[in-house]
């Protein structure tokens, strides 16, 4: 960790201490008594602390007008294209997947001659699904819930990761991250928005130091998809270089901590193991399904290359893939340039998943929404030098909002 990223945690601790230690003075009567105790102070005291953040606040809004207007385009965009319900246009493709397992398990329906292709996805958003339906019986309307949950805690988490860095980069992180090209898949039944709400409270607290408490999100996290084990890596590498982690006095106690994201990957296996035979039965599913198996790097760009020139329907939608491995490429640089080990740890292992264990580029630009570095170092540098803001948002605007349109009429982007 470099030292204006320990100097921004510091600050993000300072202020986090201050706060909870203020508490509200009772002014009942019209005379102040002194500090309250009890459930009503707690709930008060809660309530300044909360309305001391505006940065939250900012946050929030930002997130509740990108709704608005995923929701505007989302209607603009149907005439002519499609008269799905609007619970269908968020849950096409690998949602109804997720709905299989969660209402007939890995068995998938009765009449699916493909259902050991559910394997491929891990067991957290399916179980989470099982439970929201015995209370929201339509899972289309559950996932969409959950999305929706789950993008407030991002917005608010991620402004706070990046204020640790920056302070008064909060708001600009956010708004370029909920206007990326891809940030409709944070709005449909996918895993990204848990995922990400398990994940960036993880990368925080570590940087705070809450070793035990990152350690439980990033196994939430990991249950949800195999990316929560690149965020393992980067919470371990982490521990391993800040004054906070094994430098700490006594922080190797903390050590064991990092194991626990690996366990719900590891009871994953074995279930696999005892169903199929195979512990990685999920990755073979990906291999003859999908067509993800180990493939030298520049054979996966040509490839993907020439299905750019000979799949018309699909063609921008592979120039977005070869333009999203050039950044997360590009970042990666960035990182190893500024020696920041931490992030390059996280990073560096998805772009072997995703360059090089793929006879094609597919879902690099949706996997492009984890790259919160990259938000960060935008909203950073957008805080100093505004014209690069206005230069991202003149690029990335215009294409989130076809490809919301695009998605949500049943074509495939990312």
């Amino acid at each position: 960790m470099t030292e204006i990223q320990e100097a921004g945690a510091a600050r993000e601790r300072d202020a986090d201490e201050a706060s909870e230690k203020m508490a509200p003075v009772d002014t009942y009567g019209g005379a102040a008594t002194g500090e309250q105790t009890g459930p009503h102070a707690r709930r008060e005291r809660w309530a300044v602390w909360w309305l001391m953040r505006s940065s939250d606040r900012t946050a929030l809004l930002i997130w509740f007008f990108w709704q608005v207007a995923s929701y505007i385009y989302l209607i603009l965009a149907a005439p002519g294209r499609t008269e799905d319900p609007i619970l269908d246009r968020f849950n096409r493709y690998d949602s109804y997947n997720f709905m299989d397992i969660a209402q007939y398990g890995y068995d998938g329906r009765p009449d699916d001659p493909d259902a050991p292709r559910l394997v491929a996805f891990f067991p957290g958003l399916p179980l989470l699904l099982r439970v929201l339906h015995l209370v929201i019986p339509d899972m289309r309307l559950a996932l969409v819930l959950i999305s929706f949950v789950a993008t407030a805690v991002v917005a608010v988490a991620l402004s706070r990761l990046s204020e640790s860095y920056r302070e008064g980069s909060g708001h600009w992180t956010v708004l370029a991250f909920f206007l990326s090209p891809f940030a409709v898949f944070l709005m449909a039944g996918y895993t990204e928005a848990p995922f990400l709400a398990l994940a960036i409270p993880a990368w925080l607290l570590a940087r705070r130091g809450r070793w035990e408490a990152a350690a439980v999100c990033a196994a939430f996290a990991a249950s949800m998809r195999i990316s929560g084990l690149f965020l393992a890596f980067g919470l371990l590498v982490m521990f391993l270089v800040s004054r906070d982690g094994l430098r700490a006095p006594r922080g190797w106690r903390n050590a064991p901590w990092l194991l626990l994201p690996g366990v719900p990957v590891l009871a994953y296996m074995i279930y696999l193991w005892n169903r199929t035979g195979d512990l990685m039965a999920w990755k073979s599913a990906e291999a003859q399904y999908w067509g993800r198996y180990p493939e030298l790097p520049w054979n996966v760009f040509i490839d993907t290359w020439h299905r750019s020139l000979n799949e018309p329907v699909l063609a921008t939608s592979y120039r977005e893939e070869i333009l999203s491995a050039l950044v997360l490429v590009l970042l990666i640089i960035a990182r190893l340039v500024r020696r920041n080990w931490p992030d390059l740890a996280y990073l560096a292992p998805q772009a072997v998943a995703l360059l090089a264990m793929s006879s094609f580029y597919m879902s690099v630009g949706r996997a492009s929404l984890l790259w919160w570095p990259l938000y960060i170092s935008v909203g950073v540098v957008g805080s100093r030098r505004p014209w690069v803001m206005m230069a991202y948002l003149a690029v990335a605007a215009p294409v989130w909002a076809i490809n919301v349109g695009n998605f949500t009429t049943g074509a495939w982007v990312g």
